[in-house]
């Protein structure tokens, strides 16, 4: 009987009566052998479609694309690209975040402008908004100031106003608008509404409560999907030859690969810089993220954060306060 009760209290790891300590527990892990030989088969797979590709394969054309990696031509397109990319996501912001306003405004005439807005341009294609946009001077030739029924005092043609670049970086701006105004809107809404009616108790203004209340936790919200637009717009500018922009990286190396009539090594150097440029922007991307995550749930009345147990001891020293002050 004692031996079984000495079995018992081993293992269950409490000191046996003899006052002995229990016999450490030896932890097998478990084996995922399935794991592994997926693992061997997928890396096997890519190395032979790596050797494939740089030993089988001469329609790849590596020394081509070794060649005009770093043409010049190639490189001014790729500034190009971030040209396009940047102007258009800053004007998708400022769109948007007005657009993301009007919706959540209480006037029925801003929010319905707003939801039209939207609608046309998150429901038509990308590359059907370019089309449009190129074909701007065809639909208005001229562009003119002055006060309606009456001679015009400005006029200019549409094609001397408004280069085929910019006509680009609009198209774009506004297709994006449409989505950054969502992402906007639903980041201001993930805020707990009493954080507002708080920020207002105090006294705060508009502004001063968007800014220090419900922007920072906002942003936790906002920055993640922002991140992936960006990526997406840079990827979306090769559809400004429907404008139609030559210059940019997609259709410069279209271009060259027309005069060499070997597009493949184009396509290639393409995509290389397109993925090195994504790269860039994930870890900016990351970094971003990781600066909004901190906590900012509990912020002070000038806007700073403060520790949980400071911010849960406010309340308290005030409630005190004003019970002796009642007194």
């Amino acid at each position: 009987m004692s031996d079984t009760t000495s079995t018992g209290s081993a293992r269950s790891g409490a000191p046996s009566p003899s006052g002995a300590s229990p016999d450490p527990i030896k932890a097998i892990p478990l084996r995922h052998p399935g794991r592994w030989i997926i693992a061997v088969v997928l890396v096997v797979i890519l190395a032979l479609f790596v050797y494939d590709a740089a030993v089988n394969r001469p329609t790849y054309d590596w020394p081509s694309v070794a060649k005009y990696l770093f043409d010049r031509r190639v490189s001014q397109a790729v500034l190009v690209t971030l040209e396009l990319t940047v102007l258009s996501m800053i004007g998708a912001i400022l769109i948007g975040g007005l657009v993301a306003v009007m919706r959540l405004s209480p006037n029925p005439v801003l929010r319905a402008l707003a939801w039209v807005f939207v609608w046309i341009f998150r429901g038509t294609p990308v590359y059907v908004q370019l089309v449009f946009w190129g074909l701007l001077a065809t639909i208005y030739k001229t562009i003119t100031i002055g006060i309606p029924f009456t001679t015009a005092a400005v006029s200019w043609t549409t094609q001397e106003a408004i280069s085929v670049f910019w006509l680009a970086v609009i198209g774009l701006a506004l297709n994006e608008a449409a989505y950054m105004s969502e992402i906007a809107r639903a980041g201001i809404l993930s805020v707990d509404k009493g954080q507002d009616e708080a920020a207002v108790a105090l006294g705060m203004t508009w502004g001063q409560t968007m800014r220090r209340i419900i922007l920072p936790q906002a942003m936790r919200v906002i920055i993640p999907p922002t991140g992936n637009e960006v990526i997406s717009m840079l990827k979306t500018t090769s559809l400004v030859t429907a404008v139609p922009l030559s210059t940019d990286l997609y259709t410069r190396t279209r271009d060259i690969s027309a005069e060499t009539f070997n597009p493949i090594p184009l396509l290639i150097v393409a995509s290389i810089w397109y993925l090195v440029i994504t790269s860039v922007l994930m870890v900016g991307q990351y970094f971003l993220e990781k600066r909004f995550a901190r906590s900012t749930r509990f912020i002070d009345v000038g806007g700073n954060p403060v520790a949980p147990t400071a911010a849960a001891a406010e309340p308290t020293t005030a409630g005190e306060s004003n019970e002796r002050g009642g007194a």
